[in-house]
């Protein structure tokens, strides 16, 4: 069945800790918000409105890079206003359903999506919900009561409701009132609201151990990923090399279409390889004439960014620099310090080396230089 989807997002999330608003706080390397925006889209939605706080639409659009079939709109002060928002802005018939989620529920699936997509066969909502497994006690301080539980369940997100009908619902409901959830809009409106079976993975972050649990789950889930990259570049004139991102005085220069940095080179095809996005050709073509003399710092920026949009993390970067000439002990801690920065790495996770090929081969009578690189990520199985 064709959906869409509302992704709230604009809230503060200040139970969760001082920093960045709690839907853009990074789970597994990924803004957490981006976790249901690719989940809804994995599971069919035509279209997915992210409802952000005015000041973060710019940021959206780095944030779900690589990402189709969204569009951030801004929201309100209040959850409602959020959700009111996401309903202008979806160009659907009344009768699609729309599905309202929390984007601090990261861990939602398909499998959800279907079961409350069957159940508007016979109902105006339907809602994930979990029966209430501890006993309940109302007081303030001190117990007043014990409460039953008897039929009592917690409700989860993503909601499902036909378009028109939600929109009619909340149009209705009483502006100086704030809805808890967007079934409570429409049971208030006279609507049927099935239970389909919820799943503890649907958790809310809220506080921030939720935060470190969340972190275990994904980190569980995640497996290390290893590219392998090399790239060589014969001698010509000049007075320099650039390698590794760091100028080196020298009696020739390197021949290449960019700066001929053999160092950036490899590195960015090993990080290219490990997160399985081609190798640099694809990306910066040497029949391209804007690349002509370009740094290539950008080279492997964009391998980061894309490594970064596929929810990898980098782990660590091994570069192996194989010439006679120039000697590169006395440049070694500047060149990993310039990798670490472009990598976003501590410096202990970047090593360089260099050898020699005793003389033989091309790199031995000083016809070139050739790197060879080794870039680990940390990325979603």
């Amino acid at each position: 069945m064709t959906f869409s989807a509302i992704v709230v997002a604009a809230g503060e999330g200040l139970r969760a800790g001082p920093g960045e608003p709690k839907a853009w706080r990074l789970l597994g390397s990924r803004p957490l918000v981006r976790w249901s925006v690719e989940a809804l889209r994995s599971a069919g939605a035509r279209e997915i409105v992210v409802v952000v706080a005015p000041d973060r639409l710019a940021a959206a659009n780095e944030a779900f890079q690589g990402v189709e079939g969204w569009r951030a709109v801004a929201g309100g002060k209040t959850r409602a206003e959020s959700v009111r928002a996401g309903l202008a802005a979806i160009a659907a018939d009344d009768e699609e359903p729309v599905l309202v989620h929390d984007a601090a529920r990261p861990f939602v699936t398909r499998s959800h999506v279907e079961r409350l997509l069957g159940a508007l066969q016979g109902a105006d909502g339907a809602i994930p919900a979990l029966p209430v497994p501890d006993t309940l006690k109302r007081g303030d301080g001190l117990v007043e009561a014990t409460v039953s539980r008897e039929g009592l369940w917690r409700a989860q997100t993503p909601q499902a409701v036909r378009l028109g009908r939600l929109r009619a619902a909340y149009g209705r409901w009483p502006g100086d009132e704030e809805p808890t959830d967007d079934a409570a809009v429409v049971e208030r409106d006279g609507g049927r609201v099935a239970l389909v079976p919820g799943d503890p993975m649907l958790m809310k972050l809220t506080w921030p151990e939720d935060f470190m649990m969340a972190e275990q789950l994904v980190g569980s889930q995640r497996i290390v990923r290893t590219g392998f990259g090399i790239d060589a570049h014969r001698f010509g004139p000049g007075d320099a090399v650039m390698l590794g991102g760091v100028r080196i005085a020298h009696d020739r220069g390197l021949v290449g279409h960019s700066d001929a940095d053999a160092g950036l080179h490899a590195l960015t095809d090993a990080l290219l390889g490990a997160v399985a996005e081609g190798d640099i050709g694809q990306h910066f073509p040497p029949s391209d004439p804007k690349w002509r003399g370009a740094s290539s710092d950008q080279f492997l920026v964009h391998a980061v960014k894309l490594a970064q949009a596929k929810g990898a993390r980098i782990l660590s970067a091994d570069l192996t620099l194989v010439c006679e000439r120039p000697k590169i002990g006395p440049h070694r801690d500047a060149i990993r310090a310039r990798i670490a920065e472009l990598l976003g790495l501590p410096i202990d996770r970047v090593s360089v080396k260099a050898t020699t090929t005793e003389g033989m081969g091309f790199t031995g009578r000083e016809e070139g230089l050739m790197a060879q690189a080794v870039v680990s990520v940390e990325a979603p199985p």
